[in-house]
């Protein structure tokens, strides 16, 4: 019953798990030549490393951490994977995304965006971590939404790169196709996950105003 009452809990599970299964493998080789972005700056490889696997770390806890059932049912460990988020995930993983993403090759316009995205997603989940600290999990509750959005933006920013391939590729200038595509994708990967995500928290769900109109007096 509570799969099916959640019933997003499933294939998102499997998406993420998917994308990290494709994604990581290519970064633990210790080869430079295998990973998917190519820079001439010298520490932009190791740095990228660190990014790929404190990412990959920060997107299977995350998915963990928002199971309804998973809270409810082992809150003991909802706070230790909640710990290994922060610590082993988003921390390293968006200190060495703004250097990376500073040194991009893609262009000054995904330079500004995944340096941006970097600073938003160190930024809410510091913000989520204090708020539990603090036991103000209303408050807590809202922040980790939105560092959750900023944390699967990866996968969108995948989906939004094939979209712009496939609608510039015969439009654009080779040489200037991968900064316009990167720009694009870069840009639209988080900010509309985390508009979405803001809509979702301000939303009025259907019961609570039908709830609310029955308690004002006729």
């Amino acid at each position: 019953m509570t799969w099916l009452r959640k019933p997003w809990v499933g294939p998102l599970a499997f998406v993420v798990v998917a994308f990290v299964a494709f994604s990581l493998p290519p970064y633990l080789t210790g080869d430079r030549l295998q990973a998917r972005v190519q820079s001439d700056w010298g520490p932009h490889y190791p740095l990228l490393v660190v990014h790929v696997v404190c990412a990959s770390i920060a997107i299977l806890t995350c998915v963990v951490q928002i199971w309804p059932w998973f809270r409810g049912r082992f809150p003991s460990w909802h706070r230790r994977l909640g710990r290994v988020y922060v610590v082993a995930g988003v921390l390293p993983a968006g200190l060495s995304g703004l250097v990376i993403g500073w040194m991009t090759p893609f262009g000054p316009v995904a330079m500004v965006s995944t340096v941006l995205l970097s600073v938003l997603w160190l930024v809410f989940t510091l913000l989520a971590w204090r708020a539990a600290r603090q036991r103000r999990f209303r408050d807590h509750r809202k922040w980790m939404i939105r560092s959750f959005a900023l944390t699967v933006s990866i996968i969108t920013n995948r989906i939004w790169g094939v979209i712009g391939f496939l609608l510039l590729s015969d439009r654009v200038p080779e040489a200037e196709l991968p900064q316009t595509i990167a720009g694009i994708s870069t840009w639209a990967g988080w900010t509309i996950p985390l508009l979405a995500s803001q809509w979702w928290l301000e939303r009025k769900p259907k019961r609570a105003v039908a709830e609310r109109r029955e308690a004002v007096p006729v």
